[in-house]
């Protein structure tokens, strides 16, 4: 998404009065109800908070969140389809990461909700 493609959203409530605030572009509303289903999964968010801060091998994840290689590469399949993750190959190894401070924003903004 380039500059001019950013959408911003109203700060303040005194930027919308009385639903004249801009409507949303149809062309955004399906990719980020898209993210939001992604991220609406316990074991993808069990997967993403595993990633916060470290890049990590397939195995540690399935061992940190004791689940299965298998299903969690299912899972980490998912969660790369969204562009949520991103990996790279260090010979048989398989390492994931964040795939950018966007995913890392979107779940410390949930968590902050969630906790407060």
């Amino acid at each position: 998404m380039s500059d001019n493609d950013k959408v911003t959203l109203p700060t303040e409530a005194s930027d919308v009065t009385q639903g004249d605030g801009p409507v949303l572009e149809e062309r955004y509303i399906q990719p980020l109800a898209d993210i939001y289903k992604v991220l609406g999964d316990p074991t993808r968010l069990r997967i993403l908070h595993v990633l916060l801060h470290n890049e990590v091998c397939v195995y540690d994840i399935s061992r940190k969140i004791d689940m299965g290689q298998s299903a969690v590469s299912h899972q980490l399949r998912i969660l790369r389809n969204a562009r949520l993750v991103q990996f790279r190959r260090a010979g048989k190894e398989v390492y994931y990461s964040l795939a950018d401070r966007h995913v890392y924003t979107l779940l410390e903004v949930g968590l902050e909700h969630v906790s407060e």
